[in-house]
């Protein structure tokens, strides 16, 4: 049969841990810190994909524009592109990427 331990050792135990540790503060920390390396990765995330989509390509302020180029392209001998609404500048853009809801 094992042994329980009474709650004032148990006690001892937990506050003889937490001071190995730092204290719950430094939990806290290390979570926090966490935290932020977690949002910045996101933020690094989001500014690859924004310069992928976007920031990289012509943006053609109307779908007519960006039809028009697409035309233009074709003639030229380029093919498979298509036309997608950006979702970061709200403008019109060529993409060689299939699109599932492409125009």
């Amino acid at each position: 049969m094992a042994s329980k331990k009474n709650h004032s050792s148990w006690a001892k135990e937990k506050a003889q841990f937490n001071a190995q540790l730092g204290g719950f503060d430094a939990l806290d920390d290390v979570f926090a810190r966490e935290d932020s390396r977690h949002a910045h990765l996101a933020e690094e995330r989001d500014s690859a994909q924004r310069y992928k989509a976007c920031e990289s390509k012509n943006r053609y302020a109307t779908l007519a524009e960006a039809q028009e180029n697409l035309a233009w392209c074709q003639k030229q001998g380029k093919r498979g592109l298509q036309i997608y609404e950006c979702p970061y500048c709200g403008g019109w853009h060529l993409t060689s990427h299939p699109w599932e809801d492409a125009r």
